[in-house]
């Protein structure tokens, strides 16, 4: 008979018992290589929630102090500066694409701005606020797009350590829709790998820990995986590699797995319901890729204050509830997914610091092995671990039930897929509802493979045939977005209604 006690934490039970299961491949020994450098899941802070595309060094500096006095001690110690820190003159809500103020460095790799982290001046890069981490026990780490530089390309600047130019080894083909900084490097060309080399060589010269690459992982660029997992081998630092956003395809899970310590698993996550209740489903998929030294990544934790100049909503407290706060630092603990929290560090509350410091769910977090849902039965889920040196067992029970969005079957009107390359980017709607009391606008699907779309509705208008009204001037009963918030007049990013380029009121 199994002798069991059950503790509750945070919605995870242990149940102690006299089992004790033989080891795995799972918590087998690693293999002397790069999975080393990140055997347990990083956990640590990214300026991304709370400052998108702005974030300036005194404020980097301000969320590492934090972390010194207040997290370090529970194992939080990356301090990663996101996306554009070479742009001088980014804007919050969108990024700047008319008139870049970029920092460059005479072998095409950007330097930091020096306006917004003035310890860069003169050519120092990184290495000021690298040091200022590691004096406080912490590691540094930043963000880099896919690829060679634009306009690396159209001033065909060399490439350190090869002949080549960097007009020499792009490809537009492949560029982000969604930010145009970079072209694909093409593996084979002379120059490519000294490229990405000369990259990490500067990364590593900086005191960097920690990268992660966008625009890498949907779709999955294969050669670019392998020419950056070679740079950062042949760079002499022990370099963490993120790879960003998701969905990795399921197919790729063994080489990403063989290539990088983490990997996104979903587009980008911010503090939605709609967008947690997903994650049971992505988390299962992802649990058998689990091992020491490589991780999916269930993305960033957008909890305690967020929107402070990012890229979705305004300066806000999380929209989490505590028990959505419980659930999501639950799922991500018993999935092992790395943690990287989004909100500002020094407005935490009590309630958030709480949920950073929990020793038994850490402790879930860092040892436990053998991952996965035990079982789910509509939206009451269950997921299990062990742990390796007692043979304990975890188990952690969610309810996720809701109530469910109506099929798009039952649509009184459906437009095909509105998309960036759709004429117009949009599309004319003229139904007739009559006899309907109840009014629904959804949006789905944009089939560009980024999470969560949305629209800007123009002048939508109800008419009788003899009075028109505008729906902006009736209030809605109810409205919720995947990410960010439904706001009139302005977009859920919370940036102005701009259609192909033209502004809307």
């Amino acid at each position: 008979m199994l002798k069991t006690c059950v503790c509750r934490l945070w919605g995870i039970a242990l149940l102690s018992g006299l089992v004790h299961l033989p080891a795995t491949a799972q918590n087998a020994p690693a293999k002397p290589d790069f999975h080393q450098w990140a055997l347990t899941p990083p956990m640590g802070w990214n300026s991304w929630d709370c400052y998108g595309p702005t974030v300036t060094e005194a404020e980097v500096k301000a969320n590492a102090d934090y972390m010194a006095a207040n997290l370090r001690s529970s194992g939080w110690k990356y301090v990663v500066v996101d996306i554009r820190w070479y742009v001088g003159n980014d804007t919050a809500h969108g990024y700047n694409e008319q008139n870049p103020d970029w920092n460059i460095d005479a072998y095409g790799r950007f330097v930091p701005a020096p306006n917004r982290f003035p310890s860069a001046a003169g050519g120092k890069g990184f290495k000021p606020l690298a040091d200022y981490m590691h004096a406080k026990g912490l590691k540094f780490g930043i963000h880099i797009m896919r690829g060679v530089p634009v306009v690396a390309v159209q001033r065909k600047l060399p490439i350190l350590g090869s002949k080549a130019t960097a007009a020499d080894i792009y490809s537009k083909e492949g560029q982000a829709g969604w930010l145009h900084d970079m072209y694909t490097v093409v593996a084979g060309r002379p120059g490519a790998q000294e490229y990405y080399n000369s990259l990490f060589r500067l990364y590593a010269s900086w005191g960097v820990d920690f990268v992660k690459v966008d625009d890498l992982s949907s779709p999955y660029h294969k050669p670019e995986v392998e020419m950056i997992r070679k740079a950062i081998d042949l760079s002499g630092r022990q370099i963490v590699l993120s790879t960003s956003p998701g969905e990795t395809p399921i197919a790729e899970a063994k080489h990403v797995q063989a290539h990088a310590n983490m990997w996104r698993t979903v587009g980008d996550f911010w503090d939605s319901w709609e967008q947690l209740k997903e994650h049971f489903d992505v988390c299962n998929r992802w649990a058998p890729y689990i091992r020491p030294g490589a991780f999916p990544d269930a993305d960033m934790l957008p909890l305690g204050r967020l929107g402070i100049r990012a890229e979705r909503g305004d300066d806000r407290m999380t929209r989490f509830t505590h028990d959505e706060q419980y659930t999501l630092m639950s799922l991500w603990s018993i999935f092992r997914s790395p943690l990287m929290f989004g909100g500002d560090l020094p407005s935490n509350d009590t309630f958030t610091l709480s949920l950073l410091t929990n020793k038994e769910v850490l402790a879930l977090h860092r040892n436990s092995t053998n991952n996965r849902q035990l079982f789910r039965k509509d939206n009451l889920i269950a997921w299990t671990a062990d742990d390796p040196a007692t043979g304990d067992k975890f188990l952690g029970l969610f309810n996720a039930q809701d109530q469910e969005l109506a099929p798009a079957s039952e649509a009184a009107w459906a437009s095909n897929i509105i998309a960036r390359q759709t004429p117009g980017q949009s599309q004319t709607v003229d139904i007739d509802i009559m006899g309907a009391t109840k009014l629904y606008l959804n949006v789905r699907d944009g089939g560009d493979d980024i999470a969560w779309d949305h629209a800007d509705w123009l002048n939508p208008v109800l008419s009788n045939g003899t009075k028109t009204v505008s729906l902006s001037s009736l209030p809605w009963k109810a409205a919720s977005a995947g990410w960010g918030q439904v706001t009139a007049n302005k977009s859920v990013s919370g940036a102005e209604l701009m259609v192909a380029g033209k502004k809307y009121e």
